[in-house]
């Protein structure tokens, strides 16, 4: 006798466990895409900026335009996903604060390193040309501050889709390890035409705010780290 085998084709990948994988895999290069290319800096320059002018300065407008935009689909979208189509929750995917001491500590004793490495990388001419992305931010303290916090729109958005959407959300699947280099993979790509030392960073980045992000079961740990990594940056460059 022959054992029954798994449904297979296309209709199979919809149903019971293979739902999730199958729509995390599915939705992840349309959403990166549509981010890369419609949420872009550039594509607000060149296709919103002359019909957006009571926005006032155009590089300005068009950082938060990005950043609001990796919310959006990086962060709102996913996470409609997981409410309405996997109807899970999204304590599941990291949100919330998990183990509170191991978040605490492992910020407390990286920040420092971070912030460090932020100011090596901020002696980098390629760095300096690069970021910040907002460059009016450099105009005063109150313009980086508006800046940090649009900016942190944008870290939030990006935690939630490779450390939680993406990761925890193939971890049943694909097993902890696997779905850790899943979204360390997804997350590098997209940072291609960075400058060389940010996509290689971007690795043990994604390695190491992954790791923190289960055994904290929070996001918190590793969006912290990336902010304080991104706005550390952003001011040594403009007032460093």
């Amino acid at each position: 006798m022959h054992e029954p085998q798994a449904p297979r084709g296309l209709k199979a990948a919809f149903r019971g466990a293979q739902l999730k994988p199958t729509v995390i895999l599915l939705v992840t290069p349309v959403l990166l895409t549509t981010w890369k290319y419609f949420g872009s800096y550039q594509f607000y320059l060149e296709n919103l900026a002359g019909r957006a002018g009571a926005w006032g300065d155009p590089t300005a407008a068009a950082a938060t335009y990005s950043f609001l935009a990796a919310l959006v689909l990086l962060g709102i979208v996913p996470a409609l996903v997981v409410k309405l189509v996997f109807r899970e929750r999204l304590a599941d995917y990291g949100v919330g604060l998990g183990d509170r001491f191991r978040t605490v500590r492992s910020f407390l004793v990286l920040a420092p390193l971070l912030i460090a490495a932020a100011w090596l990388a901020s002696r980098s001419p390629a760095m300096a040309a690069e970021y910040p992305i907002n460059k009016s931010a450099a105009s005063g303290p109150g313009a980086f501050a508006s800046h940090a916090l649009v900016y942190a729109a944008f870290y939030l958005g990006w935690e939630f889709y490779f450390r939680g959407f993406m990761q925890f959300g193939l971890r049943e699947s694909l097993g902890d390890v696997s779905a850790l280099l899943v979204q360390v993979a997804c997350s590098v790509l997209l940072h291609i035409g960075k400058p060389a030392t940010e996509v290689y960073a971007a690795i043990g980045g994604g390695i190491l705010w992954g790791i923190f992000a289960f055994r904290t079961r929070s996001l918190l740990s590793g969006l912290l780290q990336h902010l304080v990594l991104g706005l550390a940056l952003d001011w040594f460059l403009c007032f460093g």
